[in-house]
């Protein structure tokens, strides 16, 4: 089969389930809190069998391991507590906006030409986003999570089916399939 149908059918896959996402934002949410909760146990673990299986000095793998175990109880946290990760989670988003926005604006300011009004626009926004999750704090707590996936998985289905459609008009394989398949 043409590569350019794996594009086309990740493509769809994605922008179906950025839909989906945009009608249940809460389970979307969800997702991604139990999502975030699992990366950060089998982080911990790896951490924790790293810190103790290798050679090092006694006060790093101390080190190591006490990190190791913060991050594994992070992730127990998220799991046995999935509304208060969202909170929580959401209450991280939010300040990240706000230091990316602050970043921005600082580089908007310094500099110069035309890129110096998408550095300031970009801030600008950045900050207003954070805003609206404030404002509207828990009840955004509920939803933004899932907005911005709902979002992700929209702008990559495009993008994935752009690459398809140049993929298939380049000769239809775009690479990386064998001959005879």
């Amino acid at each position: 089969m043409a590569s350019w149908i794996w594009w086309l059918i990740g493509g769809l896959l994605s922008l179906l389930a950025g839909i989906l996402a945009f009608f249940n934002p809460f389970v979307a949410s969800l997702t991604m809190e139990m999502l975030a909760a699992w990366g950060f146990v089998f982080s911990g673990v790896a951490i924790l069998i790293a810190a103790f299986s290798g050679k090092g000095a006694g006060g790093s793998r101390f080190m190591t391991g006490l990190f190791g175990v913060m991050v594994l109880l992070l992730g127990v946290f998220l799991l046995y507590n999935p509304l208060g990760g969202l909170v929580g989670l959401t209450v991280l988003l939010a300040f990240m906006l706000i230091l990316a926005g602050i970043t921005r604006l600082m580089l908007g300011f310094a500099a110069q030409g035309g890129v110096r009004w998408a550095l300031i626009f970009s801030g600008v926004l950045s900050l207003l986003l954070a805003c609206m999750i404030f404002m509207n704090f828990p009840q955004s707590a509920a939803v933004m999570l899932g907005v911005l996936l709902a979002v992700e998985l929209i702008s990559n289905g495009f993008s994935m089916l752009a690459l398809a459609f140049a993929a298939k008009k380049m000769g239809g394989d775009g690479g990386g399939t064998a001959s005879g398949m």
